[in-house]
């Protein structure tokens, strides 16, 4: 399959909120793959993004073009590559060094870091996601085998049941896992973040980890983000929650975190296009990568 060729309309899905930003995000994975100067390499990103995904890219890309003036709009392709690249290394660096050997992307999306990485022997990759989606990329990856012992958890993070799901794809809670909330925790209200937070919490074993982005209160506000805030609200999934101090959010929750922003060490490799405004800075936009362990019980 080429970049731009059309999905089959078996493989179609209705747009609403979730597809669209899934799609999108398939996307900006295929547009990194094809630089020269790429982060990482997605040989599966243009087939799941399909035409659909490419035109979600052109509106974003028509409010995010880099201006020169003090309303820039931040770059989407840029934060997209970077966080994708943050993940991928952390993920290889707990399977390999920590030797944790359970993963839950929560949720899944189309992304592929199941079938583009190599993971160690014994690793088992649980996906949860909405039916509609999963079944989409069942599809689409059908001839292509994962790297790891992938299970599919067709499920609703803000639903009841998807503890029990997970523990019946063969999800063990007695064992160290590492937990992935990639592009989602702004798109929940502040209320569904903690419970979410808590909920996973309680299903983690000791020595389990948790990766994470969100942004700060004032992206959610500040006039220069309104341009790409509106093409999400219009998609219908407006952001709802930002966090100023990431560590206290997830403290609460039973986790001890650390957060990076983009562009700061081990958060940039050379894509970062704007200077990173120190923590004590008032009023800036921030996105913020966090990452940490399940609090030892006192």
């Amino acid at each position: 399959m080429t970049m731009h060729e059309t999905p089959t309309v078996r493989d179609a899905v209705p747009l609403g909120p979730l597809e669209r930003t899934a799609l999108l995000t398939a996307a900006l994975r295929a547009a990194e793959t094809s630089r020269p100067d790429r982060l990482y390499t997605d040989p599966y990103a243009a087939g799941l993004a399909g035409a659909a995904g490419w035109a979600l890219l052109a509106e974003i890309a028509a409010v995010t073009g880099r201006r020169t003036d003090e309303s820039d709009v931040p770059s989407t392709p840029d934060f997209n590559a970077i966080r994708t690249r943050f993940l991928d290394d952390h993920l290889r660096r707990l399977t390999r060094e920590a030797g944790i050997r359970q993963i839950v992307m929560a949720p899944a999306g189309l992304d592929t870091r199941a079938w583009r990485l190599r993971w160690p022997a014994g690793t088992r990759w649980f996906e949860i996601d909405q039916p509609a989606l999963l079944a989409r990329k069942r599809r689409r990856m059908a001839e292509s085998r994962p790297s790891a012992d992938l299970r599919t958890v067709p499920a609703d993070l803000t639903g009841l049941d998807w503890e029990t799901r997970l523990q019946e794809s063969g999800y063990d809670p007695a064992r160290p896992s590492v937990w992935v909330l990639e592009g989602l925790l702004y798109y929940l209200p502040p209320d569904e973040v903690r419970r979410l937070l808590t909920r996973i919490a309680a299903c983690s074993a000791p020595g389990s980890r948790i990766a994470a982005d969100l942004v700060n209160t004032a992206a959610l506000t500040l006039p220069e983000m309104e341009p790409l805030l509106s093409v999400f609200e219009g998609w219908g999934a407006p952001w709802m929650s930002g966090c100023d101090v990431p560590e206290r959010l997830f403290d609460q929750c039973g986790y001890m975190v650390k957060a990076v922003q983009p562009g700061e060490p081990g958060a940039d490799f050379g894509r970062w296009p704007d200077p990173v405004p120190p923590r004590s800075a008032r009023g800036a936009r921030r996105v913020f990568f966090v990452h940490g362990s399940l609090r030892v019980p006192r």
